[in-house]
Parts: C-alpha cells; structure tokens; sequence
C-alpha cells in the first residue's frame, strides 16, 4: 500500500482501523464518568430550571431567544443551537431534562453509549444556548467540549461493553488530552497575565478558602492553617499549572507520575471547595493518563479472562500486533478487489468510511485550531492568527478559553432577600446551599450545582446594575412565583406574596477557633445595607421603588 506520509498520519490519528490499542480501560472508565457527570448536571437543572428560565423564571428563556432573533434574524439558529427554539414552556423544560438524565443513566450503564451522549450534549447544549447569565461558567464549556469530543470516542451498539472491535481514535484521546491540558495551563497564564499581586506574593490561599463561591467546612478547618502552609498551596499550585502538566507530552512513565500527583490535587479541591462538576471532569480527564497495561491490575479477573479470551480479530493488546493485524486487512481487501468484479456495496462502505474519515479529520483540526488559538491569544494578543474559525465555534462552546482564580476575591459577601407584609417586619428568605445562618457548617454537595447560589456570589462582588438577576428576583418574588420561591429552602410567605422585597448584603469572615468552640458558630457577619433597590407592589399591580440602595465601595 503506497500512502503518502500525511496520509498515513491522517490514518494514524483519525482512522478506527488504526487507533489506540492501549486505551479501551481508560475509554472505559471515562465514558461512565462522564455520564455520571452529565447525570449531575441534569439532575440539578431538574429542580432549578423552572426557576432559572421558564416562563415565571428570573430570566426566561423566551425573552433571551426573542432578543437573539431580533439581532441575528435567519442565523439565531447557529448563535442560539437550542431545541427551546420549538418551545420554551415548563414542560419543554423538564422534557429535555428527563430525557437528559434518563440518557446519562443509559451512558452509565453502557447502552447505546454513543447515541446517549449525542441526547446528553443536545439537551446540555440546549440549556447552555438559552439560559444567558445562568450559564455564563467555565464547567459549562468545558462539559460542551470533552462531551462533543467524546461523540468520536463513544462506540457503537447496544452493550459494547470493553468494545474490543471499536478501537479507539487517537485524535479523540488527544483532544481529550488537550483540554485537560489547557483547563491547567491557561489558569496559570491567567493568574500570572492578571498581574494579581496575591499570586506574585503567594497569598492567594491565605482566604481562599473562606471567600470562595460556596466553601466546605473541610475550607473552614485549613483556613486556619498558618500562613507558610498557604504560600506553599500558592507556590504548588503556579508550579503543577504552568511546569508539572507538561509532563503530559512526555513517555509513558512520566505521564503516570503526572496522573498520581494530580488526581490527590483534584481530590483535595473537591473537598475544600464546592465547584459543581468541574473537578470531576478535570479529575476524569485525567484517566488518559494512563493506558490498559497499567489498569489491567486492577480489574477484576473475570473481566481479564474474558477480554484476554476476546478474538485476536477484535482485538490485539500489542500496537505493533494491531497495526500488523490492520494492513493485513488492507491488503487483503486490496487484493480481492483488483481479483473481483466490484461489488458496489463494498464501494460504497469504502466511501462513506472514506467521508467519515475526512469529517471526522476536518472536525478535529478545527477544533484544535480554535483552542490553540484562544491559548496563543492569551500570551501573544497580537498574534496574527484567523478568528473565523475560532467566532464560528463561539456558540457551541466546544472550544473555549479558561482561567480559573485569574483574581482573587478579598472579600466575602452576601445577598439576601427579606419580604414584608407592612414594610417594617422583614422575613429572610433561606438559602438551600449559600452560607446564611452563623450557626450552620459549610456543607459538600458538589458535583451539585446550585446555579442561582452561584451566581449570587458572583452579582455580589459588583453593582446591582451589572447583574439582572436580583431584581429579577425580586419582581418575582413579589409576584409569588412558585418556581422562583422554590429555588430557596422554604416559602416564609405561603398564604400570599409578601407586599415588599428587599435584597440586603451581608459580609462574612469564617470564625475563629475560640468562637467556634464557645458560640458554636461557623461564620461572623456584618450587615452592609441595602444591596439593590426596594420594591413594593401596589394595589393597581404596579411596581414601585420604596428605596434605593446608597453607594457602597466597590467589592472585589
């Protein structure tokens, strides 16, 4: 077989019939993972989404699609890639949520692996497209991505199991590779590029863990460790992002180090931090690491008899064995065809394997040009590269930039909404997961993701004006929107709406060890005033506002 060297590296990396032999373990175990993950992802939509975009949301996925199609006209379907563009009522919302999760489950279990995840990436997709601020998260995009690249990877079929007869694409792995790559990398080219003087003097951790999104109590006891114990997290952390992920790019032994230096890293944010499910996808990424000849020690024997009983024409442990057993296909099936009248069904298999191979090509170049690009932008703004490719791609959110912790916050604030019925007698609305009462630990609920805690904290540490949603919320909670109220612990107002709503900031500092163990208390707090403004429904239905907020210093 005479085939150009780019065409031999085409089939190398992007060919079923010559893909990664060591990696149907890792394969594996990242297609449950990711299902599981997916799982979370639609499992916590299933009781917020109502809230979030329904039609009695905060921000209801029919104002933000009308407003995209009023600005894109015949092209919102590309900027706005949602099945919501067929309805945006409640039970469209949650159709696409059970259909999401019941998909997940289907993952998990290994049934119909690929025709799963497509349902899963359409439905989060869909989600991520019509749900503006509420989907505005780095895990967002990078679920979007590992989940459109995984489509390539997924094999066919009802119960492949190990799929022994499917190897896998080594450009699937490789992006899958990239990303958790470029997750670590770019947060360090943030931090450095941000100018942050907490990173350049290794005090970013000193209250990070109290001034995070949503802390754990595991956060409360480190914070009180002593300050060389946070330079060194600081130090550790620079080091594993911009030095240690190279590794990743070396020979095999180095790449299993890597592995087992950043799955206890993983591990050890998960437990001090409450950020949904983005460290599991980090953490599963992470498997690609390592390759069967490293997991066959862990299975279970049953499993290594029957995968090693497996026919040497499905599968071949040894790449040379692989690669041997594949020309041996082609040449023969070169053969018979010079030997043989041409069937046309086989042409046409050899056609549209030919197709595949070349979108699949195609797709895949694409998608690493684009995040290559955003990484260079990052170092070299300048840099005279095309931003076609990288504009087109902008909605799908399969090839995105991150930067985790650029800046550190320097503060911890709150928001929280009180009704009354006579404008003097303020009842608290409880959150379900936001830190509230002094007396209540910090708990782990991650991969969980309450989106409108999240982005509470993120409208905190800027103006009113900036951020809809607390308004928003007010109006609704003022019109007693049932979705809306639920979204929080409890419904202090169940006979009727309250007359006025108020958003209130609160600032909090962990407490220290003596005031823990004498009051009992996680959290101390001071009141800063009134975050946005008051507002009142009259008789006639209409809004009024009864106070505005004063100026406050600007948060950060």
């Amino acid at each position: 077989m005479n085939e150009s060297r780019p065409a031999r590296v085409i089939r190398w990396l992007f060919d079923p019939r010559q893909g990664a032999t060591d990696q149907f373990l890792p394969r594996w175990l990242f297609l449950r993972a990711i299902g599981s993950i997916y799982f979370s992802a639609f499992f916590s939509l299933l009781f917020q989404i109502r809230g979030l975009i329904g039609p009695d949301g905060i921000l209801p996925a029919s104002e933000y699609l009308e407003s995209v199609a009023k600005s894109t006209a015949a092209a919102r379907f590309w900027y706005a890639p949602t099945v919501f563009w067929l309805s945006t009522s409640s039970h469209m919302l949650m159709a696409v949520c059970w259909i999401g999760l019941a998909a997940s489950v289907l993952v998990v279990f290994n049934i119909f692996p690929r025709t799963s995840l497509f349902l899963c990436f359409v439905g989060f997709l869909s989600f991520v497209a019509a749900a503006g601020e509420f989907a505005g998260y780095q895990s967002d995009g990078m679920l979007l991505e590992a989940g459109f690249i995984v489509l390539f990877l997924a094999p066919m079929g009802f119960r492949p199991g190990l799929a022994t007869a499917q190897v896998p694409i080594r450009g699937s792995i490789f992006l899958l590779l990239w990303e958790w790559f470029r997750i670590y990398f770019e947060s360090g080219v943030a931090k450095i590029g941000s100018g942050d003087p907490e990173w350049r003097h290794f005090t970013a951790m000193d209250e990070y863990y109290q001034n995070g999104p949503l802390p754990t109590w595991i956060g409360w006891y480190l914070q009180h460790f002593p300050h060389w114990f946070h330079a060194a997290t600081a130090f550790l952390t620079l080091a594993l992002e911009l030095v240690l992920v190279f590794m990743v790019f070396l020979p095999r032994r180095w790449r299993i180090v890597c592995f087992f230096i950043v799955t206890p890293w993983q591990l050890g944010v998960i437990l001090t931090a409450n950020y949904t499910f983005l460290n599991y996808l980090v953490l599963a990424l992470g498997i690609f690491l390592l390759d069967d000849r490293f997991l066959q020690r862990f299975i279970p024997a049953r499993w290594k008899d029957r995968w090693a009983t497996a026919p040497t024409s499905e599968v071949a442990i040894e790449v040379g064995s692989a690669n041997e057993l594949v020309e041996a296909k082609v040449e023969a099936a070169e053969f018979a065809d010079s030997a043989a009248p041409v069937d046309w069904t086989h042409s046409m298999r050899h056609q549209l394997a030919n197709l595949q191979l070349t979108l699949t090509c195609v797709m895949f170049v694409w998608l690493f040009y684009a995040s290559s690009a955003l990484l260079v932008w990052m170092v070299w703004q300048s840099a005279p590269l095309p931003s076609g490719p990288v504009v087109a791609l902008e909605p799908f959110r399969i090839a995105d930039r991150y930067g985790l912790f650029a800046r550190m916050t320097r503060g911890r604030y709150e928001i929280e909404f009180q009704g009354s019925m006579d404008g003097k007698n303020w009842t608290t609305y409880q959150f379900q997961n936001k830190p509230q009462d002094p007396h209540e630990a910090p708990r782990i609920y991650a991969p969980y993701q309450p989106r409108f805690d999240w982005n509470l904290w993120f409208a905190s540490l800027s103006d009113w004006r900036s951020d809809p949603i607390v308004v928003r919320t007010e109006e609704r909670l003022l019109d007693g929107s049932a979705d809306v109220v639920a979204l929080f612990k409890s419904n202090p107002f169940p006979q009727s709406p309250p007359r006025v709503v108020r958003a209130v900031i609160w600032q909090y500092w962990f407490s220290t060890p003596r005031e823990k163990r004498e009051q009992g208390i996680w959290w101390t707090r001071q009141l800063l005033g009134a975050y946005a403004p008051t507002l009142e429904r009259q008789a006639n239905g209409k809004l009024t506002v009864l106070e505005w907020p004063s100026a406050t210093a600007p948060r950060e």
